[in-house]
């Protein structure tokens, strides 16, 4: 065995002092350096007495296993990156942190990093310029301002998708059913006599509202279309002045005034769908700012059940994210593909969500 896949760090500590290796630990305690790398791995047959003599030794001197270089030697450098647009997002940085957690299970490590999205330096060159030697694949976090062609997702090494775009079937997709989740909760207001609803979060001008129907890819386009299936099947009709488009801004502010665009239109509405928690937020503090009453004027649904939305005054009724489902998942996904323990065709794993029912609803 190779002592420099065993060793601490090679070279002098910052005080000038040698560092210890596995054959100072084997010397000193009188054994093979096989006998050492099994007390320090856990590994191997011996007597009790041997293991706790070694162990006394290890503990001692201070040696510590040199971790990258221990992976190295097995073929796998013990970490997954996560690539994700930002980590402004409460989606994201949620996502990120289940995600840690969940490779934690498998003995891994997660480096995470962002991407400069619909930006020549976005999600395609990070794919190009991925490092194999640092880790040993990539869960990607798709954002609908990136173009990714089939050719660049067509990579060498273990990818994993999440996100609400197309990967062209060719890496592994996790995703919620975006679609079925928005026709989720605009049912759900529907169903507590919501007769005029507003959406807030919409990226598509009115006069293109239809080309959703068809919709694949996107956020924002598949939760408008489960909007007006679900729309569609009540024969109820959505109304332009309701349906502002917001850009990318998916953010509190971007709730808050859109939805006095909305309010000054003059359109009556009774219920509010936004595309997300924090555009719903955003839009429940410019009801309250205008006297409309939440849920007994005005009944609001969010989506992605962020934490802040339990807390928030009134308590907001949302969709569920499926975040405990979307992380695990990947990360299982990802760890069979490193392992290459057999062989795995692409596929697009989805699931249901489900409505978190809060105040800002009627029951």
């Amino acid at each position: 065995m190779d002592e420099s896949s065993l060793s601490a760090e090679s070279g002098a500590r910052p005080n000038g002092r040698k560092r210890i290796t596995l054959r100072d630990v084997a010397d000193e305690a009188g054994v093979s350096l096989k006998t050492a790398s099994n007390v320090v791995n856990h590994t191997g047959r011996m007597t009790e007495a041997t293991r706790e003599k070694v162990q006394k030794v290890v503990d001692r001197l201070g040696y510590r296993v040199n971790v990258a270089a221990r992976n190295l030697n097995r073929g796998s450098t013990g970490f997954i990156t996560l690539a994700l647009p930002s980590l402004i997002a409460p989606y994201l940085s949620e996502l990120a942190n289940r995600v840690i957690d969940a490779a934690r299970i498998y003995d891994y490590s997660v480096y995470v990093t962002t991407y400069a999205e619909g930006t020549s330096r976005g999600a395609a060159s990070l794919l190009r310029g991925f490092n194999t030697s640092v880790s040993d694949g990539i869960i990607l976090s798709l954002s609908e301002m990136e173009n990714l062609t089939p050719e660049d997702l067509s990579v060498g090494y273990p990818l994993v998708c999440v996100g609400a775009r197309c990967t062209y079937n060719k890496v592994d997709h996790v995703t919620p059913d975006d679609v079925l989740s928005a026709r989720l909760a605009a049912e759900y207001l529907l169903d507590r006599g919501v007769k005029r609803p507003a959406v807030i979060g919409t990226r598509t001008d009115f006069a293109q509202m239809a080309t959703l129907r068809d919709a694949k890819e996107g956020n924002a386009q598949l939760r408008m279309r489960g909007v007006i299936e679900a729309c569609d099947n009540r024969d109820v009709k959505l109304a332009a002045e309701l349906m502002p488009n917001v850009g990318h801004d998916w953010s509190i502010g971007s709730g808050a005034r859109n939805m006095q665009r909305v309010i000054d239109s003059g359109v009556p509405f009774d219920g509010v769908i936004a595309l997300n928690d924090q555009l719903a937020m955003g839009a429940l503090s410019t009801l309250a700012v205008n006297g409309i009453s939440v849920p007994g004027q005005v009944q609001v649904i969010g989506f992605d059940n962020n934490e802040e939305s339990a807390y928030f005054q009134p308590p907001l009724t949302t969709i569920d994210s499926c975040l405990d489902w979307v992380a695990p998942t990947a990360v299982s996904r990802i760890i069979n593909r490193i392992g290459g323990s057999r062989v795995l065709e692409p596929e697009l794993i989805t699931t249901q969500s489900r409505v978190i029912a809060r105040a800002t609803t009627r029951a």
